[in-house]
């Protein structure tokens, strides 16, 4: 296992996780056999990492290793290099990718948009959309949970919250049929940029709101000021609004289509949910810790940096392994175990920490809430279906072929119609 590629390797789609712990028993920070990259397995690496943007990039905090850089890394110090280079880095010019101090100013257009109060405002819209969507298939005792609810609550949901008109949304749900960072792509792969389709669109978008102002968030960012009171371009609202719009969606669905996995699998656990929904938001942090949406993110040396006691020089990528730190044994009691009851549940680094800390953290909770509730308020025992997933003690489920999300393809359930 020490020679997988962890970038090609198919086997390791359905479950990653004997693949992170070998990696653990090597170490904290661990250099890996191709592309340049060492991965970080620990709990306090990953934090120093994430909370460092001095010394290490974002530039490749989606994509990773692959493509690599369009560049030699031939000097103690690659800033320049990166920031000269950006236009040819896939995702290189959008807001999770930049570093300071471009990042700043448009990070803090986006954290004014999820205040307690517009999140409260939005909870009733957020709870009709789910009844509409359960409507469609509550009376036949059977969904595909991906494709009729997670993936298209995600993303009207988001959609509504941007004010995307209801003519636009087909063409929006066909741009996120494709994936960045595919598993088995090779090193020469071409990365397709879901964001490039809807700058076009968004352009638009902002246009016509600072025009007409209107109440949504494209509205709010259109006509927002930066911190010292001056406008943003055009271009620079599209770029949150694109970020907002692609990562409202991956997160949301992901992150329930993991909850409704572990929900139908656990029969105790689910009763528990049912007779006592102040559970639910204890139960999503330990959903986030035990199966969150993200398995790896990235940084790339900018210069020579000292990760746990290991050297990484510049231009070497550093991958946080999410998925593994969030099961460290040395922060977590029984790591591998889904356990409601743990202390500081929102100790997990699901959502990152420091200056890229997910931005959308707190919607992608509400989301997730509402739906729960509504699916246990309207759905009877819930449970997988055989026929598709095997039966229990040999299941069988379809991950999308990317290291960077662990998200279902499909999870197929039956529940008894109430």
């Amino acid at each position: 296992m020490d020679e997988i590629d962890f970038f090609m390797d198919l086997s390791l789609v359905e479950d990653p996780y004997p693949y992170f712990e070998n990696l653990r028993r090597r170490g904290t920070v661990v250099p890996l056999p191709a592309h340049n990259v060492v991965a970080v397995v620990g709990y306090d690496e990953a934090l120093a990492v994430h909370n460092n943007n001095t010394t290490l990039s974002a530039v490749n905090s989606v994509t990773g290793p692959l493509p690599p850089i369009p560049f030699a890394p031939h000097s103690d110090d690659i800033g320049d290099l990166i920031e000269q280079h950006r236009p040819q880095m896939p995702f290189g010019e959008e807001v999770l990718t930049l570093d300071p101090p471009r990042h700043g100013p448009l990070r803090s257009l986006m954290m004014r948009l999820f205040t307690p109060r517009r999140l409260e405002e939005m909870e009733a819209s957020i709870t009709e959309l789910a009844d509409q969507l359960i409507d469609e298939f509550a009376a036949s005792g059977h969904c595909e949970f991906v494709r009729q609810f997670a993936s298209p609550f995600a993303l009207l949901a988001i959609a509504d919250l941007l004010g995307v008109p209801e003519e636009d949304r087909d063409a929006f749900r066909k741009n996120m049929e494709g994936a960045p960072a595919q598993i088995g792509a090779g090193s020469e792969a071409s990365v397709v940029n879901p964001m490039e389709f809807r700058v076009e669109t968004f352009l638009r978008y902002v246009d016509e709101r600072r025009r007409d102002p209107r109440g949504d968030i494209m509205g709010q960012l259109a006509n927002a000021t930066f911190p010292d009171g001056t406008t943003p371009t055009a271009m620079d609202v599209v770029r949150v609004a694109t970020l907002l719009f692609g990562a409202g969606q991956d997160t949301t669905a992901t992150l329930l289509g993991a909850s409704l996995r572990i929900i139908a699998e656990q029969p105790e656990l689910q009763a528990r949910l049912r007779a006592d929904r102040s559970l639910i938001p204890e139960f999503i942090e330990e959903v986030l810790r035990h199966s969150g949406p993200v398995k790896s993110t990235f940084r790339l040396a900018r210069k020579l940096t000292e990760i746990g006691g290991v050297n990484v020089a510049p231009g070497t990528t550093v991958m946080i392994t999410t998925a593994a730190v969030n099961r460290d044994p040395r922060k977590f009691d029984g790591p591998a175990e889904f356990r409601l009851g743990r202390p500081s549940p929102k100790d997990h680094l699901a959502f990152g920490r420091g200056p890229h800390t997910c931005p959308g953290a707190a919607l992608a909770r509400l989301e997730t809430r509402v739906s729960l509730e509504r699916i246990l308020d309207r759905l009877g025992t819930i449970e997988l279906n055989p026929e598709h997933h095997g039966p229990e003690g040999d299941r069988r489920f379809s991950y999308m072929p990317t290291y960077v999300f662990r998200a279902l393809q499909q999870l197929h359930l039956r529940f008894k119609p109430l």
